[in-house]
């Protein structure tokens, strides 16, 4: 049994991270994706966040899923998740003030979120509390690699550092375009079709 159950929590971590990443498999939650990606720091700030977000709600909504009526399942959802969010904000706020300023609305938005809400009703409503935690882990890590990758990218290549640690040296001319929305657009189209690429070959593979 112990083994069943070990098996069905790494196909979790491995569809919320890999095959079924949030960001460039679903194409979920775009907006933050392309705003705030233009820094590693960013990236990593409101990848995290949102995995606490993620794991908590997740926990909490399967915790609740047998007392909330269907009719009003949603705005339960959003209830509990805008209660986290609120607690994200003010840890931020207090802890980290310049990321606070960096991600302005973006960390309030978190509450409509399109992937804290799909694992809400997806998996946390259909499932027990500890399967339903390791839900919102895998998909925010997913989440939180693919921003860290983007913003990796954009950072280098538009500012030429990486966390604000000078990477390409004096004469490197940036591609301002790159931190632009236009940039983000670029980067992640070339990321999503990379990933597409990959998977493609590996289920060739398998079969």
């Amino acid at each position: 049994m112990a083994k069943k159950n070990k098996v069905s929590y790494l196909e979790i971590l491995k569809d919320g991270i890999i095959t079924k990443n949030p960001t460039f498999i679903q194409l979920l939650g775009m907006c933050p994706t392309l705003a705030v990606t233009t820094t590693v720091a960013n990236g990593i700030g409101m990848g995290l966040s949102a995995t606490f977000v993620l794991i908590c709600s997740n926990f909490f909504i399967s915790v609740l899923r047998k007392f909330i009526p269907n009719k009003i399942r949603i705005a339960s959802y959003i209830v509990i998740i805008a209660g986290f969010v609120s607690t994200v904000e003010m840890i931020i706020n207090a802890w980290l003030p310049e990321l606070s300023k960096s991600l302005g609305l973006f960390i309030p938005l978190i509450v409509v979120n399109c992937i804290i809400l799909a694992r809400a009703e997806a998996f946390a409503s259909k499932n027990s509390p500890l399967p339903s935690a390791v839900d919102g882990l895998a998909s925010g890590i997913g989440f939180t690699l693919a921003l860290t990758i983007i913003s990796a990218i954009r950072e280098l290549l538009g500012n030429g550092t990486i966390l604000g640690a000078n990477i390409m040296g004096e004469n490197f001319s940036p591609a301002l375009i790159i931190i632009l929305p236009a940039g983000g657009f670029l980067v992640l189209g070339f990321l999503i079709a990379l990933v597409q690429y990959i998977m493609s070959k590996l289920e060739g593979r398998s079969k």
